[in-house]
C-alpha cells in the first residue's frame, strides 16, 4: 500500500560539516563540494583540489566520510527551472571516489532496509513532490539553498518496496533513452568541430596560414538594444531575446521577454537570418557562447547582454564565423580576452571587433556551410527524438509520484 511519511521516516541524511578554508590541504583525502556534483549526475573529482590531511579526518571528521551507494546531493547553488520550481542535483558515490569527506552544502542519504530504495529517491528529487516543496521551504531567501530542518518537514509518497523497484526500473529505461539521444545530439557537434579543424586548421594558432583580419573588417559588431525603463513605451512591443535564450549552436525561445520600441530603434535591434549571437557577460566559462539565429521568430530583437555579429557575405560565411567563435570558446579565448568584474566576464563590442579573425577563401567556407546544413537537418530529427524521449520521462515521472 502506497503510503505518505515524513522523509526522515524513510531515508537517513546527513549535511556535510562546514569545513573552513584554513583547513584546505592540497593532499590527503578529497572533499566533496557542490561542483563535483554534475547535472549529468555524475561526480567529478577533477573539479576541485580541496583536501583535509588524513589526520584531520581521523580527528574530527570520521563520521563524514562517505560510503560507495550514497546518494549525495547539493544542498546549494540549486536553480530555478523553466516551471518556476527549483531543482536540486544528485548522484551515487562510487568505490573509485573513496576515501572522499563531505563538505558544507553537500548532503547524503542512506535507505532503510526494506523499506525505501535509493534509487527510487533519487527519482523523487526530479518530481514535482520534492521540487514543490523545496520551493515552498526556501522561497524568499537571499540565496536559494536549504538543509537537514527543510528536509525534516518534507513528505514522501512512498509504495511498497517492490512497487519502488518496478518504478526504478521504467525510470532507468526512459532515462537511458534520453541519455542516449542527448549524447547523439553531442557526436553530430563533436563531427561538424572535427569537420572545421579539417578544413581550416585551429584559428587559435592559424596552423593554414589564412590572411588574418580582425572581426570587425569581416563584418559587424554591435551590443544589443537596452531595456527601457517600464514607464516608458513605444510604438512596437516585440520579443528580445537575452543571455538565457542563447546557448552553444542553440536557441531557445521557450522562456521569452517583451520590450518597447520606437520606429527609430525597432530596425537597428531586429535580427535577421545568418545574425551570429554571442553571450556579452558571462561566467569566464561562458561567455562568448555564440550560437545563430535562422529566423526561429520573425521581428524578435536582441537584449544589450548580447552581441551580434553581422558578417560580410562578400568575404564571410555566417556558418564559419559561428564555429570560429565556438572553436574560440573551447579554447578560452574570449575569457582572456574579457574585462573581469566580480564573477562576470564581459566581452564587449570593442573587444570582440578586434579579435584576430582567420579568412580562408569564400568557396571553402560555403563547402563547409553546406556540410552544416545537411548536419543540422539531421540535428533537428535528433532535438525531436529527445523531446519525445524527454516527454515520455516527465510523462512515467508524474505517473510515478503522483500519489
Amino acid at each position: 500500500m502506497t503510503v505518505t511519511m515524513e522523509l526522515p521516516d524513510a531515508f537517513w541524511f546527513q549535511e556535510g560539516p562546514g569545513v573552513r578554508n584554513w583547513q584546505f590541504t592540497n593532499t590527503g583525502i578529497k572533499l566533496l563540494n557542490v561542483a563535483n556534483i554534475t547535472k549529468n549526475g555524475e561526480i567529478d573529482l577533477n573539479r576541485t583540489a580541496r583536501c583535509l590531511s588524513e589526520q584531520e579526518v581521523k580527528n574530527k571528521y570520521t563520521h563524514f566520510l562517505v560510503d560507495a551507494g550514497d546518494l549525495v546531493i547539493a544542498s546549494s547553488g540549486i536553480s530555478f527551472e523553466k516551471d518556476g520550481l527549483l531543482r536540486t542535483r544528485g548522484a551515487f558515490v562510487e568505490k573509485r571516489h573513496l576515501p572522499l569527506c563531505m563538505n558544507t552544502s553537500t548532503i547524503r542519504f542512506k535507505a532503510k532496509a526494506g523499506l525505501s530504495d535509493l534509487n527510487y529517491l533519487r527519482y523523487w528529487l526530479d518530481s514535482h513532490e520534492f521540487r514543490g516543496q523545496i520551493t515552498r521551504l526556501v522561497t524568499g531567501s537571499a540565496q536559494q539553498n536549504f538543509g537537514p530542518s527543510h528536509l525534516k518537514s518534507m513528505h514522501i509518497t512512498l509504495p511498497p518496496f517492490e512497487k519502488q523497484t518496478c518504478i526504478v526500473r521504467r525510470l532507468d529505461k526512459a532515462e537511458r533513452l534520453c541519455r542516449t539521444r542527448r549524447y547523439a545530439l553531442e557526436l553530430t557537434d563533436t563531427l561538424l568541430l572535427a569537420a572545421f579543424l579539417e578544413l581550416f586548421g585551429d584559428p587559435v594558432q592559424n596552423t593554414k596560414g589564412w590572411p588574418v583580419p580582425v572581426v570587425e573588417e569581416a563584418g559587424d559588431v554591435q551590443l544589443g538594444r537596452q531595456r527601457a525603463p517600464k514607464y516608458q513605451t513605444g510604438k512596437f512591443r516585440k520579443p528580445y531575446i537575452r543571455v538565457a535564450n542563447v546557448y552553444e549552436n542553440e536557441i531557445d525561445l521557450s522562456d521569452l521577454l517583451y520590450m518597447d520600441f520606437d520606429a527609430s530603434d525597432y530596425a537597428a535591434y531586429m535580427l535577421k537570418y545568418g545574425d551570429v549571437l554571442l553571450n556579452e557577460g558571462q561566467s569566464t566559462e561562458l561567455v562568448g557562447r555564440p550560437a545563430m539565429w535562422r529566423e526561429e521568430l520573425p521581428g524578435c530583437c536582441f537584449q544589450n547582454t548580447l552581441l551580434r555579429f553581422q558578417a560580410n557575405r562578400k568575404m564571410c560565411e555566417p556558418t564559419y564565423a559561428l564555429w570560429l567563435f565556438i572553436r574560440y570558446l573551447h579554447a578560452g579565448e574570449f575569457a582572456k580576452l574579457s574585462a573581469k568584474t566580480s564573477n562576470v566576464a564581459h566581452l564587449g563590442a570593442y573587444r570582440l571587433a578586434q579579435m584576430k579573425f582567420p579568412l580562408p577563401p569564400l568557396p571553402l567556407q560555403q563547402k563547409f556551410a553546406a556540410l552544416v546544413e545537411r548536419v543540422e537537418r539531421l540535428r533537428a530529427v535528433q532535438r525531436e527524438a529527445l523531446r519525445q524521449a524527454e516527454h515520455l520521462y516527465a510523462t512515467l515521472l508524474n505517473r510515478a509520484f503522483s500519489g
